[in-house]
């Protein structure tokens, strides 16, 4: 049963922002061309309509057909939400290359239905114990980004296997080992490759030049054509290493010192890994964070990812507003959004880091101080900037930092699933920019999420808190999202990639669905947009070109300076309903929702 085709209208969100401009955007990692998914190439994507999806017992979203139907099998054999996210994660690594896999990290949210808790694990990549502070700087100036992009010395220790087997000590149903079997056998038997994987492919002039990456994507340098079936032995032996050894197989021994030798052997770029930060990682749990917005509880994760704090400081800031009252994407509610976003980005800016390394402001969340900041919002004009506020707990050396200037792009990708249990699985998971640091390795890529540190250590004298140090875990944006009734019963989930933007994405998500009782695949499908710190940016997406219009017209008159342009998003969300579940996919990648 499928319920009508999404909505067209669109809802406020997107706003963020920073006591400075966010830079530019970047050129790709060649002069003509490159592999940034932060703007969607032409060709890699569409927008398809899309019917919500509706299931009465489980449920899984991904962004890709195979990972989504590889977590499904899981869930019909029995299996747990966390076995069958594990199983999309190792699907994903092989037929979503670009974005995520094991050569990086994720976070994953998981709610228990029956004792109604709420964990998170950290699966972040550390810097390894030989970086320094200035290891991206030259010459006393910032390295050019892709200049610190391509090469070993951006890639930090992959964190998602062990943060896959961690939950799955804890969560699991299924052997581990037969979690691997999906992944293996379209490692073996071949996938087809997909219309956006090509495009990105195209647009990269760096991968084809650099082995073994050429001769598995290329063909006299040139992508292999649409539909051609990829088979990737070397990747199903990882698998069925670390399937029957466990996660140990990747981090000890030959995988361990291939992943070391490519990254330090890299010939203009060479990293700092060791085996020694190899066997080192520890993926860990961590509190989830949680607040009240118009009677919801909405959870996510803690630093070092800002994207749970920092969404939620922007539903604070917003809770004042009767948004209900607003239509949805009506051009005040874009405005509210965006003002808000400058502000909690600001705080973001200037405060979040890796927690085992900085302490963080105790009030950031305080609903006073949320209160108080939601006063600078303005519904008649807009602020040309937001400076951090001082919330409570504020330290003389917190108050004392100086804003980062890290410059945070794509690869990400997103997993939601809702077992027959009822427990559930928000995981969002990364190699930064599109190909990573375009190092591959028995059969899959390294990121490069070391270039999410601040390239400025300090400034004038004062120290940045998400600069550069040895096993520091670097800031990020992702946000996987679990929202819970008063009785602490799930909800809602969502998450989205997309870098620096995936904060807003999530938000104005989460406003469509709470506030406007928008369906899942409907929130998901509204245009997005946002404020970084510098110009109000709203996404042009066919079908939209008069509310654009009118938008554009309605945010200039409040001051907003305005940029118009793609915004590849990625979400996922499942809702609980009476009935069962109903989930949506980006309509704007590749995804797919199923259930039963």
């Amino acid at each position: 049963m499928r319920s009508p085709s999404l909505l067209t209208l669109v809802l406020l969100l997107s706003g963020c922002s920073a006591p400075k401009p966010p830079p530019p955007e970047l050129p790709p990692p060649s002069a003509s061309s490159g592999s940034k998914e932060d703007i969607a190439p032409e060709g890699a994507t569409g927008f398809t309509d899309r019917d919500t999806v509706t299931s009465g017992h489980f449920m899984v979203a991904t962004a890709n057909p195979y990972a989504t139907k590889a977590g499904l099998a899981m869930l019909e054999r029995g299996g747990s939400a966390v076995d069958a996210a594990i199983s999309a994660a190792l699907v994903l690594t092989l037929v979503e290359p670009q974005s995520s896999g094991i050569g990086g990290g994720a976070f994953m949210l998981h709610h228990d239905a029956e004792h109604r808790r709420l964990r998170a694990y950290d699966g972040r990549e550390t810097a390894p114990a030989a970086a320094t502070p200035e290891m991206f700087m030259k010459g006393g100036k910032p390295k050019d980004f892709f200049d610190a992009v391509i090469g070993g010395l951006s890639v930090g220790v992959p964190g998602q296997l062990r943060m896959l087997e961690l939950a799955h000590d804890r969560e699991g149903k299924i052997a581990w080992k037969d979690l691997f079997t999906p992944a293996i056998e379209l490692c073996e038997k071949g996938f087809e490759l997909s219309p956006r994987l090509r495009a990105l492919l195209a647009r990269d002039t760096i991968l084809p030049t650099l082995e073994p990456a050429a001769s598995y994507f290329y063909r006299h340098g040139k992508p292999k054509p649409v539909g051609t079936m990829l088979k990737n032995p070397e990747l199903a032996q990882v698998y069925r290493q670390v399937a029957e050894r466990g996660a140990n197989a990747f981090y000890e021994g030959p995988i361990a010192d291939a992943i070391v030798a490519a990254a330090r052997g890299h010939e203009k770029n060479p990293g700092r890994l060791s085996p020694d930060d190899m066997t080192a990682y520890e993926a860990k749990e961590r509190d989830a964070i949680c607040m009240d917005y118009r009677g919801h509880q909405v959870c996510g994760m803690p630093p070092p990812t800002s994207g749970g704090i920092t969404t939620l400081q922007i539903l604070g800031l917003l809770e004042r507003f009767d948004l209900k009252a607003e239509e949805a994407g009506s051009p005040l509610e874009v405005h509210l959004f965006a003002e808000a976003g400058r502000l909690a980005y600001a705080d973001r800016g200037r405060y979040l880091a890796d927690p085992d390394f900085v302490t963080l402001p105790t009030g950031l969340l305080d609903d006073g101080y949320l209160a108080a900041r939601s006063q600078l919002i303005s519904p008649e004009r807009a602020m040309t900037e937001a400076e951090p506020g001082e919330p409570p707990g504020l330290s003389g050396e917190q108050a004392a930092w100086a804003d980062d200037d890290a410059i945070e792009l794509p690869s990400t990708s997103h997993v939601v699933v809702v077992d027959g249990e009822g427990d559930v699985v928000s995981m969002t998971a990364s190699i930064e920019t599109a190909f990573g640091a375009h190092v591959m390795v028995k059969g899959f890529l390294l990121n490069n999420e070391l270039t999410d540190f601040s390239f400025t250590p300090e400034q004038d004298g004062r120290k940045v808190a998400n600069r550069v140090e040895p096993g520091k875990r670097p800031r990020s944006s992702m946000a996987p999202i679990i929202v819970r009734d008063g009785e602490g019963r799930f909800s809602l989930a969502v998450g989205s990639p997309g870098g620096s933007r995936i904060i807003p994405y999530v938000a104005r998500t989460l406003i469509g669905i709470l506030d406007h009782g928008l369906d899942p695949q409907a929130a998901i499908a509204r245009p997005n947009f946002g404020n970084r710190g510098g110009p109000t940016e709203i996404e042009r997406l066919p079908g939209q070109e008069a509310w654009v219009s009118a938008t554009e017209a309605a945010l200039k008159a409040k001051g907003h300076t305005v940029k118009i342009g793609d915004m590849n998003s990625g979400l996922q969300a499942i809702q609980r309903t009476d009935e069962g579940y109903r989930g949506g996919a980006d309509p704007r990648r590749e995804g797919l929702v199923m259930g039963e």
